[in-house]
């Protein structure tokens, strides 16, 4: 047996599920402890991504503040912090154990095509809500807290008040859209490996693909001309990404198809030349 091939000592039905079973089990005790810890700190962590907010009122009044409308606003806006810390903090435990539990049924080249993909699923991620809290968010805040108005006239003062759990859901809406958005390099250079997608594809429909980017930029981010273009941008970016990552691909597979075929040809030749002993 080569190095190439799968284990042939094959896992019946019934062991497979019981290592599913454990993988899962110790992927839960891992969210549950990592929540428990985040918990503990949800205030500061709430404090984290509130400072985008926070920096833009300090320069307008002297006195920021944000307010909740039920008494338990807080305690369950605290809990879905935790939870979405806990969960972005074991991502990659969850990732491991999977790999764990696949990888195993893999031949060694698809374990080598597939090992970079799940160490740049959670990086690409982590760069997507990184590009939302440190730029996205606070110039959309700018943005968007202009429409404040104070004593003009008779009017009334229209002023931002900012619900604890409705700023939650709101910025982690955005996190989550950005870090999906930024695994395109991931998703197309896949499509690429089990030949769904090609480069010249991909580069063909360019034209399509900036259409709908802005598209999807005008829907996840709020409606100003700066969120939107910081969004489209770094997205049609990866989709050049996508396209480089799916010629490697291509290139790679061309070789290994080449060689596949220089071997079976050599065996071929080796084969012709033995001379067949005479009777």
């Amino acid at each position: 047996m080569t190095d190439d091939t799968v284990d042939a000592h094959k896992m019946p039905l019934l062991d497979h599920l019981i290592e599913l079973r454990s993988r899962l089990l110790k992927s839960v005790i891992a969210l549950v402890l990592a929540f428990l810890v985040c918990f503990f700190f949800a205030e500061a962590i709430y404090g984290f991504l509130t400072e985008p907010l926070a920096e833009v009122l300090r320069d307008r009044r002297e006195d920021p503040r944000m307010i909740f409308t039920a008494l338990t606003e807080v305690f369950f806006t605290y809990v879905k912090v935790s939870f979405f810390a806990a969960a972005f903090v074991t991502c990659p435990v969850f990732l491991t154990q999977l790999w764990m539990f696949v990888a195993p049924g893999l031949y060694k080249k698809e374990q080598k095509a597939l090992a970079p993909f799940l160490v740049a699923t959670p990086v690409l991620f982590f760069i997507g809500g990184s590009l939302v809290y440190y730029v996205i968010f606070p110039l959309a805040t700018r943005f968007l807290i202009g429409f404040e108005i104070f004593g003009e006239g008779d009017a009334l003062d229209i002023v931002l008040e900012a619900k604890v759990s409705e700023y939650l859901s709101f910025i982690m809406t955005l996190i989550f859209a950005f870090g999906l958005c930024f695994q395109l390099p991931v998703v197309m250079t896949l499509l690429a490996r089990v030949g769904l997608a090609t480069s010249a594809g991909m580069a063909a429909k360019r034209k399509y693909a900036v259409v709908a980017t802005f598209v999807v930029a005008a829907v996840l981010t709020p409606p100003d001309p700066v969120s939107q273009i910081s969004l489209a941008v770094p997205i049609i970016l990866l989709y050049e990404i996508s396209i480089y990552m799916a010629k490697m691909v291509e290139r790679k597979r061309a070789r290994e198809e080449a060689a596949e075929d220089y071997s079976d040809d050599d065996e071929a030749d080796s084969g012709s030349d033995v001379t067949p002993p005479e009777s």
